[in-house]
């Protein structure tokens, strides 16, 4: 029987690389993201190249009503969910704390912590009723160390750090796995959306050195998920070869 994977941001980036490894290697997925176009576009992107079974959920991950309504609305062969990846997340702004927006702390305090607070609230129960499945949460490097000018964004990373070792502790009488993997640098729409759409200025924090991918991420996800049942790796740190800790970055 094919194994669920639930992937909260999978519009672009790493939830998008992850759906269609996972879906590659055998899982059904659910997808979720507020682009509804794109979610669209991936759904039959994987179901035309693979055998695998797709079911789209477009809502706002900071809107705990949404997030209920949506999972609630899950067909009942797929409420069986094995993995939740909680992807969705994002930078907003690199200012010093005097100087911060409000609404972007909002915006990340809201996505990266209370939505994935949301969702595995959500999640996790019908987990805890079959003892078995598998959380993984993408954290970052910024949950590690924090680094200049990265002030809440560290803070809700570090959040992620945080609750990843209490879901861990929480859920181990019910037999449900969870690890976190914090990347470092990686190419993504990340950094386009941490400047507000300024491509240029994004590109710029990857010049002179070979970042992580989607894909590498991806990856370590299935990795992960596939380990024999008494395995559970905790934690796991992933930097490109030019980086050795949040400001410790050689570039040619």
């Amino acid at each position: 029987m094919k194994k669920t994977a639930l992937i909260s941001g999978a519009t672009a980036g790493i939830g998008k690389a992850t759906a269609i490894l996972l879906a590659e290697n055998g899982y059904n997925l659910i997808i979720t993201g507020r682009r509804n176009e794109r979610l669209t576009e991936l759904k039959h992107e994987i179901e035309g190249a693979t055998l695998s079974e797709v079911v789209a959920l477009n809502f706002d991950i900071r809107d705990n009503a949404q997030v209920c309504a949506a999972i609630d609305s899950l067909p009942e062969k797929f409420k069986k969910i094995d993995v939740l990846v909680n992807n969705a997340g994002l930078a907003a702004g690199l200012g010093a704390i005097q100087d911060g927006e409000l609404d972007d702390w909002e915006r990340m305090i809201d996505t990266n912590v209370k939505g994935l607070l949301y969702l595995t609230k959500k999640v996790a129960p019908l987990m805890v009723e079959r003892k078995s499945g598998h959380i993984v949460n993408i954290g970052s490097i910024a949950g590690k160390e924090v680094y200049p000018n990265g002030n809440v964004y560290c803070a809700t990373k570090h959040a992620v750090d945080a609750l990843t070792k209490a879901m861990r502790i929480d859920l181990l009488p019910h037999g449900i796995k969870v690890s976190q993997i914090a990347p470092g640098m990686i190419d993504t729409e990340f950094s386009t959306v941490r400047f507000h759409g300024d491509k240029e200025k994004a590109d710029k924090v990857y010049e002179g050195l070979t970042p992580l991918y989607a894909e590498d991420i991806a990856d370590v996800v299935l990795y992960l998920v596939t380990r024999p049942a008494h395995v559970c790796i905790n934690d796991i740190v992933v930097t490109p070869l030019a980086q050795a800790s949040a400001t410790n970055v050689v570039r040619k």
